[in-house]
């Protein structure tokens, strides 16, 4: 039970001078070095987890998912029209072995911008009103493109083989080939 002398008392204690330094609070230097030993502790954290290798990962994986769509939408447009030996209904008219850069309609030029590999810079392949069927919209690549590139780039093989590549890949080449 708290009484007038135990108040008094428990008032007379707070004054002590032992108990002063536990009243006071953290000192300047106390605060500095916690400070300090949290931001080490958060740069090798940060440094740990790379997040700019873990973005190009992510904007990878990203490519790699889009051309593989590209590819299974050009697939079916050849089995859906019967067009699996040239592939021209589904690719229009292409050279073999040449490399284009897979583009809107009305883009005709700039394709070796980002697709290197493009034979020259009209070496654009417009998919999008061929492919109307498979795509709302062509993918494109998750860094800022030109209007109406995609960033990804096609080759015809003599076998019949469609090999898709993203362009600006970021950790490596990224191929889907069927």
């Amino acid at each position: 039970m708290l009484t007038m002398k135990n108040c008094a008392m428990l008032i007379i204690d707070m004054k002590h001078p032992a108990l002063k330094s536990y009243i006071q609070g953290f000192t300047l230097l106390e605060i500095l070095l916690v400070v300090v030993i949290m931001s080490i502790l958060f740069i090798i954290v940060l440094v740990g987890l790379k997040p700019a290798s873990r973005m190009a990962d992510t904007r990878d994986a990203r490519r790699a998912q889009d051309i593989g769509q590209i590819l299974t939408g050009i697939h079916e447009c050849a089995i859906d029209k019967k067009d699996s030996a040239s592939l021209s209904t589904c690719l229009g008219s292409t050279t073999v072995d040449q490399v284009y850069e897979i583009v809107n309609t009305g883009t005709t030029t700039g394709c070796t911008a980002t697709c290197t590999g493009a034979a020259d810079t009209n070496s654009c392949l417009p998919l999008d009103s061929k492919l109307t069927d498979y795509f709302t919209s062509l993918p494109t690549d998750p860094k800022a493109q030109a209007t109406g590139h995609t960033g990804y780039s096609i080759v015809r093989k003599s076998n019949g083989m469609v090999v898709l590549e993203a362009c600006a890949a970021e950790t490596g080449t990224i191929k889907v080939s069927q």
